[in-house]
């Protein structure tokens, strides 16, 4: 099976040398005790669970799978324990506020965190993760008795959380959604219909189920203007904070899928269950993506763990397998050319994906707590901004990456017994859910290239053009991200003009441009690895950093400019083609 080790020294790396992550507690007066020492003391600690317990439960869970059975769902065996003992050592409640049972650190060492887990067991880190969703939503839009009622309970694990969005005829289109939410007199609603791929939407690991709702008033307009919020606990809950009666919601059966079978995806149904409106009414599609926008977040980290999985056990299994020999006379596959080639490509998409990634969370938490307003609302831009290139190019980089780990272990990879042919199946689903990646790059275009008159992209350019270039050595480096950040450049100015006269095209390039895009990044991420790691005192992991970054700036970053010509490329001709002719 495959094996999971968490990076700790490449973590510290890019906490500590790259993103100088000191600055949240010298900033921050929340977080003035997570300094780095305590940040990297926590992670230790984190992954002593996580590789003992929660990892060798992976490929188990993958064979045997959540099962149904008359509305009960049963989790692969251990996956109950190990949730407990993940939630009773405080893993869930991390960065939730102090006042609703949670320790109040920094969201970036959740995601440190988070990673470790989706390396581990990706399938199991659902259960908490739509948890904090869950948290994340009612936290953002409930009156204080609501967040009293179920946050200190979700905060802690103790209950685990559900986020009710698509029905079978609203997918993607979620103003399509037709679950209805009728009052009863008393301050609760009472709601009817059917959800399916709920995450966690049934199990017994936990007393309660919390599930965050989205439904239909009788008198609301059509369309996602229309749709309002519901807290629907799977058991009502006692004026004292116990568990009382069970609710009128079940679930009829669970997803076959292709991946994450631990996992249990579940149909809901709401036959009059009781529930209360979260915000106004009306205002549910709003309610809904302050949670997606962190819930993207979160599925860019399960695609940058999946990376992390891949790379380093096909390093390791290249290390050792032996067949014929290479130009220099060994026998370990990694000494031929075209496997070094895999593993680099690898390792410069994992580690240079790390930095886009953790410099993300490091600015929600900067966009939520930094006591300068103007602070703030740069932080809020990159966020903005980095959202959709974190979920988009984590999770594809992930699918591609598990392939490439089939590819480097061969037919060995294909079958079932070392594990690894679970990466790419498990890494699909990351690519589909919290919004497709198609949307994603959607979203980037038409939307965060457009807000406040293009200020999101250009901060961006102006951040990589004012990166110190003349550090020995990143001469290597800086020729080509300069070269490319001019093509990204001028090619998001040609997507923000074209898309007001020629929407289609803008929509035909969005997925190149936004690979484009996040290449970029991976640039500037390269160029910073680059100068921290000059005077490291490993002079293997120097050695090993520098060689990564001079393959990723000949081969990878030249992408970029053969993306920006096809996202420029005409599209009539290919909108024109009648449907029924292809």
């Amino acid at each position: 099976m495959a094996t999971y080790k968490a990076p700790l020294r490449e973590i510290g790396f890019v906490l500590n040398d790259v993103l100088n992550v000191e600055q949240l507690s010298k900033q921050l007066p929340l977080f003035a005790e997570a300094t780095p020492d305590t940040l990297m003391g926590l992670a230790e600690e984190a992954a002593k669970l996580i590789e003992n317990i929660i990892a060798p439960l992976n490929q188990p869970g993958d064979i045997n799978g959540a099962t149904w059975k008359a509305g009960e769902v049963t989790v692969p065996k251990g996956l109950g324990e190990a949730y407990r003992q993940y939630a009773e050592a405080g893993w869930v409640s991390l960065c939730n506020p102090t006042e609703y049972d949670g320790q109040g650190l920094p969201y970036t060492l959740a995601k440190v965190v988070e990673e470790m887990l989706c390396s581990a067991n990706v399938a199991f880190a659902l259960y908490p993760g739509l948890t904090t969703g869950c948290f994340e939503a009612i936290l953002a839009s409930g009156d204080e008795a609501t967040k009293q009622t179920y946050l200190p309970k979700l905060s802690t694990g103790e209950w685990t959380g559900t986020m009710c969005i698509t029905e079978p005829g609203a997918g993607s289109d979620v103003g399509a959604a037709k679950t209805k939410a009728s009052p009863n007199g008393d301050g609760s609603y009472s709601i009817e219909g059917g959800k399916i791929f709920i995450t966690s939407g049934e199990h017994t690991m936990v007393p309660n189920i919390i599930h965050f709702v989205l439904a239909r008033l009788p008198d609301s307009p059509p369309g996602v203007k229309g749709l309002s919020t519901f807290v629907v606990p799977k058991f009502l809950v006692n004026a004292d904070g116990s568990v009382g009666e069970r609710n009128r919601l079940e679930c009829v059966g669970i997803e076959h899928k292709m991946g994450i079978h631990a996992s249990c995806t579940c149909q809901m149904q709401f036959n009059g269950a009781q529930g209360w409106i979260v915000g106004k009414p009306n205002e549910g599609i709003q309610n809904m993506f302050v949670m997606m926008n962190l819930a993207r977040i979160m599925v860019g980290f399960q695609g940058l763990g999946q990376c992390e999985l891949a790379t380093q056990n096909a390093i390791a299994y290249a290390r050792d397998r032996r067949q014929g020999r290479a130009s220099n006379g060994k026998a370990e596959i990694i000494e031929f050319p075209d496997v070094r080639r895999m593993l680099l490509t690898m390792k410069a998409t994992t580690e240079g994906a790390r930095v886009m990634a953790y410099e993300t969370a490091m600015y929600v938490d900067i966009a939520h707590h930094h006591p300068d307003a103007a602070v703030r609302e740069e932080a809020q831009d990159w966020v903005d901004l980095n959202t959709p290139l974190v979920k988009s190019f984590c999770t594809d980089s992930a699918v591609d990456l598990g392939s490439t780990a089939i590819q480097v272990y061969g037919g060995h990879g294909f079958v079932r017994d070392h594990g690894i042919e679970q990466i790419a199946r498990d890494s699909k689903i990351l690519c589909l859910y919290e919004g497709t990646n198609g949307i994603q790059a959607m979203d980037l275009v038409r939307r965060k290239l457009m807000l406040h008159d293009g200020r999101l992209a250009q901060r961006f350019f102006a951040k990589v053009r004012s990166e110190n270039q003349s550090d020995a050595p990143v001469g290597f480096l800086v020729r080509p991200l300069m070269k490319a950040i001019e093509a990204l450049e001028n090619t998001t100015a040609w997507l923000r003009e074209s898309y007001k006269t020629h929407p289609d095209a803008a929509g035909f390039g969005a997925v190149d441009y936004l690979r484009a895009f996040a290449l970029c990044y991976l640039g500037y991420n390269w160029l910073r690895m680059a100068k921290a790691v000059n005077h490291h005192s490993d002079e293997g992991y120097r050695q090993s950093k520098l060689v990564t970054a001079e393959f990723f700036a000949s081969r990878m970053l030249p992408q970029v400019l053969t993306l920006c010509d096809n996202v420029k490329t005409p599209v009539e001709s290919l909108m024109k083609l009648d449907a029924a002719n292809f």
